[in-house]
């Protein structure tokens, strides 16, 4: 089942080596229909060959009216008015322009990447369905870390399928203990194919799913804090980061 890289070429990789972000490859907001293109900006640099996605002490909650006091900073591969529907009552407050720039259908997905262990954040890569039709909303998470579940030598890892509006997908995630410091560069990845979805982290097998979205998804690569009001005053020093050394993304070879 666990072809690592053998079945596949490699299709795309930002290894965040130039001063500007790839806007080939990524946009930079988080899901802006439900709020604004300004809110939902990020705040990120690149330097020293990675990119860096921070939380700033100044910096707003991205969706008040829906999504309470999260801030976020994270960036997409794809764009569709209405995608992403997290709760029922959403209502569309800035219509966008439908934008894909890299939706793979099956494929190898990796990223190299250093979490934080601050208690008030949560860093993530994750895939969802573009939402161009009301089923194709899935959601695939390679992985999820908060700060919380982060120690010297071990941490809790998010990783698994979320059905949302996919009738096809039952909801079957869980946070799986791993024997590494996350605050260190590890690389997660996900293995996605017609019949199942693997997660690894540095190679080694996390978790099977027996499922999997049959339709293109894209990629959200972001850091979340937590707070709870409009003071935003979480522990912790900022900016707080979430640092990215590289994204690859294999396709499988042809039959």
């Amino acid at each position: 089942m666990h072809s690592g890289r053998s079945g596949y070429e490699l299709e795309v990789v930002d290894d965040f080596d130039g001063d500007r972000l790839d806007e080939r490859l990524w946009i930079p907001h988080y899901l802006p229909h439900w709020s604004s293109r300004q809110a939902s900006a990020p705040r990120y640099a690149l330097r020293d060959g990675c990119l860096r996605l921070c939380i700033e002490a100044d910096q707003q909650a991205w969706c008040p009216e829906f999504d309470g006091w999260l801030r976020v900073s994270s960036v997409q591969t794809a764009l569709v008015t209405g995608q992403h529907r997290f709760r029922e009552d959403l209502v569309v407050r800035e219509p966008q322009q439908d934008l894909a720039l890299y939706t793979p259908r099956y494929g190898r997905f990796e990223v190299r990447a250093r979490a934080l262990d601050d208690p008030a954040n949560m860093v993530s890569l994750w895939m969802i369905g573009c939402g161009d039709e009301p089923n194709r909303s899935a959601e695939v998470c390679v992985f999820e870390i908060f700060g919380r579940d982060v120690g010297a030598d071990r941490a809790a890892v998010g990783v698994g399928v979320h059905p949302f509006g996919d009738p096809l997908i039952r909801d079957e995630f869980s946070r799986e203990e791993v024997a590494v410091d996350v605050r260190q560069f590890h690389t997660y990845s996900v293995e996605w194919t017609p019949e199942h979805v693997a997660f690894h982290v540095d190679e080694k097998v996390l978790k099977v799913v027996h499922q999997s979205p049959a339709y293109p998804m894209q990629f959200m690569l972001g850091i979340y804090e937590f707070a709870d009001g409009p003071t935003l005053s979480p522990a912790g020093r900022y900016p707080k980061e979430f640092i990215v050394d590289w994204f690859r993304a294999y396709r499988p070879r042809p039959a």
